[in-house]
């Protein structure tokens, strides 16, 4: 395919820790892997800004004319609480509390999950993969991964044996830690009994007798480990080496770290070519977290249930203000910046419906073709939607001037305004006017609204200002504002 507008598509490769061009393995095709949610309790709005990333990255390499197979994983088994080798599994422990099957639960959070993700207009995968739908494939794994002399069982579990790993391959080189330091700062003492190494994690996990989850496996029966999955998931679907995988930033270590580990000891070498990390949310600059009090979920963002907030917001609102700050910075969280964002969404959003009401002229006043081009390079930046968010003010600009007369735009150039801006707004950052679904009756209120703004163009042509002051103003207390233009007077919600 040939280069994308704006020049070529810059990634920041969390390893090799560089800005380097996309060039994928096999174009048009991309293959993309992001870890999906432990579905055990609601999402949070760190999730949130975590999918938002990807869902974003998805957009823009459809948009620029990539095929793109995005796969993102459901954790229904394994991931055991404090993410350690020891312990009880979190699907397990909330069935417990809540006195459900563990596949009752999966299938609740599973559900919200999804909900979630469709009110802040977050594309679905391509595959949605379980962990519990891949337990041949993950056993499988495993068989390699000893064969291989890098795992180990010990009385029913099966173990990955990280110094021997490290003493041929880069163990840490994605997230940066080195073998000796965390040797040396392990307090890990869990399970030494069976592990040759405190650094060891397990593969596979043998069940204890009321354990609810687990399966047959050539080890007795157990469970796989958190890790395993999207090792074996990634590859399956996307081969044994694919392009990008992404994530949260706080997966890189141990999470993806192990990931790597898992799949050159199974198969002999590295199997993603560009590791992609978002950063975390704060609370007036505390990290958000549920023991700090400050950890939103979507339904108490939306509500303004919440002591922290002064009131609720809006899905596209949020999304809009997550947008505003790129994926690899640190977002903070107020209700200042949160009104802000609900401003300027409302600008952007009223500006959109103007495309269709402006009038061509002759001669061009605006260089759309720039405007395009600089949209899609901040884009090919790494996803700089702070830029391209910018840019896309300048295009509000141009539309409410050349709508109000001030600014004059060739038929080309209007159509081509209006297909960049509609593509940037709507199809690469994924944001909808959300009072469109409740406008269903525009048209009959379009008819009932040009009545009144007849009658106070008689009022005025009569001269009786009074009435055509009574008239904008009554509409005005009813939500209906008049604008008045050289092209005569058209209406929005106020």
């Amino acid at each position: 395919m040939s280069e994308p507008k704006g020049g070529p598509f810059l990634i920041t490769n969390t390893l090799t820790r560089r800005k380097e061009e996309f060039k994928p393995l096999r174009p048009p095709h991309v293959g993309l892997y992001v870890c999906g949610p432990t579905v055990y309790s609601d999402v949070h709005l760190g999730n949130v800004r975590s999918f938002l990333t990807f869902d974003v990255l998805y957009r823009w390499l459809t948009h620029i004319g990539y095929t793109v197979r995005y796969v993102r994983n459901i954790t229904d088994v394994g991931h055991l609480v404090g993410d350690v080798d020891e312990g009880e599994d979190k699907i397990a422990k909330r069935a417990r509390l809540e006195q459900l099957e563990p596949m009752e639960i999966v299938q609740k959070y599973t559900n919200g999950f999804h909900d979630v993700m469709r009110l802040f207009n977050i594309l679905p995968p391509s595959i949605e993969p379980t962990a519990t739908g891949h337990l041949i494939e993950q056993i499988e794994m495993v068989k390699r991964i000893i064969a291989s002399g890098y795992g180990y069982e010990a009385n029913g579990s099966v173990y990955f044996d990280v110094p021997k790993f490290a003493e041929k391959h880069a163990y840490g080189e994605l997230s940066g830690r080195k073998i000796d330091e965390l040797l040396a700062n392990t307090r890990d003492t869990e399970g030494m009994d069976e592990k040759r190494s405190p650094l060891d994690f397990a593969i596979w996990k043998k069940a204890d007798p009321v354990h609810l989850m687990k399966w047959p496996s050539p080890w007795g029966e157990g469970f796989p480990g958190w890790h395993l999955e999207c090792s074996a998931m990634s590859t399956k679907y996307l081969g044994q080496t694919f392009d990008i995988h992404g994530g949260g930033m706080d997966l890189k270590f141990p999470h993806h770290e192990c990931e790597i580990a898992q799949s050159v000891a199974a198969d002999g070498h590295a199997p993603v070519r560009y590791w992609m990390h978002g950063n975390m949310l704060t609370v007036n600059g505390r990290k958000m977290a549920k023991s700090e009090g400050n950890g939103f979920t979507p339904e108490e963002l939306l509500t303004g249930n919440h002591k922290l907030l002064e009131k609720g917001y809006s899905a596209m609102t949020v999304r809009f203000f997550m947008l505003q700050c790129h994926y690899a910075s640190t977002l903070d969280f107020s209700n200042a910046a949160l009104q802000a964002a609900e401003k300027g969404l409302e600008r952007l959003m009223k500006a959109m419906p103007l495309l269709d009401r402006l009038k061509a002229a002759e001669t061009d006043e605006a260089d759309i073709a720039a405007l395009e081009q600089r949209c899609h390079a901040a884009m090919n930046d790494d996803l700089n939607s702070p830029v391209l968010i910018a840019e896309l003010f300048e295009g509000v600009r141009i539309i409410n001037s050349a709508h109000d007369g001030k600014l004059k735009l060739t038929a080309a150039s209007i159509d081509r305004l209006a297909k960049l801006m509609r593509a940037m707004v709507h199809d690469v950052l994924g944001l909808k006017d959300e009072g469109t679904s409740a406008k269903t009756d525009d048209g009959a209120l379009d008819a009932l609204v040009g009545e009144f703004i007849r009658m106070r163009a008689e009022a005025k042509g009569r001269r009786d200002f009074a009435a055509s002051d009574a008239i904008r103003d009554r509409l005005e207390v009813l939500g209906i504002r008049l604008k008045d233009g050289k092209e005569g007077t058209t209406w929005e919600r106020a």
